[in-house]
């Protein structure tokens, strides 16, 4: 439908999660229209957020520091490490208010057969930073996927010989859920990580 530049608008929008080519339209045809100045303002953001944010040489997650918030916190617990696959998922963990650690960031999840292996998830920093701190604890807070999960055993083999307690998030029935419209999978996972009460 589109030509030109707002063509090429459209499929630059199109690479953003959650956007198809509907919305990638609409929101074109917004920002080319009656809202310029902000659609400018929006550009020089991503430009700025892009051109400023790295890794934090600690713990891979995203910041506009070196060394970032989480890892310069002296009242974060040191001996207590939360390996996530990204720094969106620190955020959320933070919401939760219930944890106190420190963090480190894979990047990748383990997949064999995209070429993702030990190195692309960062695993000698990885292994040196926990050697460091002394971990007492890691908690391997990844998605219950095929890779979350072959990512989960090899950090847990490979760092046993490292730490004294590894622990996973639980996964299972939500509260409040109906065994009736849950899927087998989660069903699955329910009746493995049972425990007593």
């Amino acid at each position: 439908m589109f030509t030109g530049l707002l063509a090429e608008l459209e499929k630059n929008l199109k690479k953003l999660p959650g956007i198809g080519s509907k919305s990638a339209q609409r929101l074109a045809m917004f920002l080319i229209s009656n809202h310029q100045d902000d659609a400018l303002k929006l550009a020089d953001s991503i430009r700025d957020a892009v051109e400023q944010y790295t890794n934090c040489s600690v713990c891979n997650i995203l910041t506009e520091y070196e060394i970032c918030k989480f890892c310069s916190d002296a009242h974060r617990n040191e001996q207590l490490l939360c390996i996530v696959e990204n720094t969106q998922d620190v955020f959320l963990i933070e919401n939760t208010q219930e944890f106190n650690g420190k963090y480190y960031v894979l990047n990748n999840l383990l997949s064999p057969i995209d070429g993702i292996g030990p190195d692309e998830i960062s695993f000698p920093q990885l292994i040196s930073l926990v050697k460091e701190r002394e971990i007492e604890e890691v908690v391997l807070a990844l998605s219950p996927s095929a890779e979350g999960e072959s990512t989960i055993n090899f950090l847990a083999a490979e760092l046993t010989e490292f730490v004294q307690k590894i622990t996973r998030l639980s996964t299972g029935l939500p509260f409040g859920g109906d065994i009736e419209y849950t899927n087998k999978l989660t069903l699955g996972n329910a009746l493995i990580r049972r425990y007593s009460v």
